[in-house]
């Protein structure tokens, strides 16, 4: 159990995926909208339990016909998960309205502030109201005209990965396959490039967590921002090929970017199955080897609650004090556990977008 050492350390999060879960909750219906959902990794008590903050809400959209069990596939020795080709733009679009609606209703009922300043973020995550990022997971609903990408950032959209594991029109995603490397396929197309050329200039945060290597690569040589990988691990420590390699650590380095490291268990393991009879150690281990790689300033949290299995011993927002705790005793200092559960990403993000 978490001690008193906990409690005055709040958490911003780089990803977690509670706008899908409350979609499914509401299948369409506004009026059964509710921020108190027992069975969620996030909620109103949870947060309030755990000191969570706020932090990045993604968007991300379910394929129509996806009847895999990812879980299921992933809790075995190898695997390569099987994953649908481009979605069709309407169909994507409709499903990003509609969570983003979901975003904007809890604006209405007082569960949060969308940001899109870097003076609005900081006065709405000590303020007691959750401080929301609108994040786009994979660029599926973004059209070659960039009309959706006009119309959300008028919505508040200030982050996007250009693609979940999936391809868009824009790049190639990174399999949820182990072992493998994340060398996978080809880098940004052109439209891939005009993307991130808008949102340099719009000031939107660029996410790299899902790309393959080519499109990393690819983003680092055109992008003037600082190089994020939201909810990523070491892939020395655990060869997934949703993990980064040292090479694309020195990269992120040297843009003066920055890593969240991710909860999910196959993305901790050496194994890489999807276990949550995972330890918090393992999460202590990829942060030293961040901390190592992109010093004490390049490290933060992405959870990936609600979009992934976490270790049983954390098991929700309510159980991050004993991921405090484990720093605290790992012998971190307040003032890098502080960098890590917070400031880090507040930092990056005054570093990024326009104001």
């Amino acid at each position: 159990m978490a001690t008193d050492k906990a409690l005055a350390v709040p958490v911003f999060d780089g990803h977690q995926d509670i706008l899908s879960q409350l979609s499914y909750a509401v299948k369409g219906n506004a009026e059964q909208l509710s921020f108190d959902h027992p069975d969620f990794h996030i909620s109103r008590d949870k947060c309030r339990q755990g000191h969570w903050h706020g932090g990045f809400f993604a968007i991300w959209v379910e394929s129509p016909t996806d009847d895999v069990d990812v879980n299921q596939l992933m809790s075995q020795a190898t695997y390569d998960v099987p994953l649908p080709t481009l979605l069709d733009q309407r169909y994507a679009f409709n499903a990003v309205v509609n969570q983003a609606a979901i975003l904007l209703r809890l604006q209405a009922m007082g569960v949060l502030q969308i940001c899109t300043s870097t003076a609005q973020l900081r006065d709405t995550f000590c303020s007691g109201k959750l401080a929301a990022v609108m994040h786009l997971e994979g660029c599926d609903a973004i059209d070659e005209q960039f009309h959706a990408l006009e119309l959300l950032h008028a919505a508040g959209l200030r982050s996007l990965g250009p693609v979940w594991s999936r391809p868009t029109v824009f790049a190639e995603g990174v399999p949820l396959r182990f072992p493998s490397t994340p060398d996978t396929g080809g880098g940004l197309t052109e439209l891939g490039r005009e993307l991130i050329r808008q949102c340099n200039e719009k000031g939107i945060l660029v996410d790299l967590s899902h790309i393959n290597l080519a499109g990393f690569n690819d983003v680092a040589k055109l992008s003037r921002h600082p190089l994020v990988a939201s909810h990523s691990n070491v892939h020395a420590l655990c060869g997934h090929a949703r993990n980064l390699t040292d090479a694309q650590l020195e990269v992120i380095a040297a843009s003066k970017g920055l890593v969240g490291v991710n909860f999910a268990c196959a993305f901790l393991r050496n194994d890489g199955r999807m276990s949550t009879d995972t330890s918090v150690e393992m999460i202590l281990r990829h942060l030293d080897y961040l901390i190592e790689k992109l010093g004490e300033e390049g490290v933060g949290i992405g959870s990936d609650f609600d979009g992934a299995c976490v270790p049983d011993a954390i098991a929700d927002a309510a159980g991050l004090p004993v991921l405090v705790d484990a720093m605290i005793e790992h012998g971190y200092g307040r003032s890098l556990v502080n960098r890590i559960c917070s400031e880090n990403w507040l930092s990056l993000i005054e570093r990024t977008w326009l104001e």
